[in-house]
């Protein structure tokens, strides 16, 4: 489901693709069975066009990568998480407009 500027984070990559990461980036935890993660899906890719080269977003599946899941303590999905440094700077549950993405993106510095 992740277009080409989404990348697909995983148990395997998460910690090289966004703790280590130098940018921000922001994390939306999904599942294909969520009806509003997949609302949220178009949103999430017009992100990852608009900041290409100064965020990363991607996307987690948290049927396939349980051990992040239960590491964040998503109880809900849609979650959407953004990180700097490593750490979650800003956490959103539910759908969550683009504006309200951008801004936190942007407070992070991308």
């Amino acid at each position: 489901m992740a277009g080409q500027n989404v990348t697909t984070f995983t148990d395997a990559n998460f910690d090289a693709e966004v703790l280590k990461s130098q940018v921000p980036v922001l994390v939306d935890f999904w599942a294909e069975w969520c009806g509003p993660c997949r609302m949220l899906g178009p949103t999430i890719e017009a992100l990852a066009g608009k900041y290409a080269g100064r965020a990363k977003i991607g996307k987690v599946d948290v049927d396939t990568n349980r051990q992040l899941a239960a590491t964040y303590q998503i109880a809900a999905i849609p979650t959407v998480m953004v990180f700097k440094g490593g750490q979650v700077v800003k956490t959103f549950r539910g759908l969550t407009n683009e504006a309200t993405l951008s801004s936190a993106l942007e407070g992070a510095g991308a």
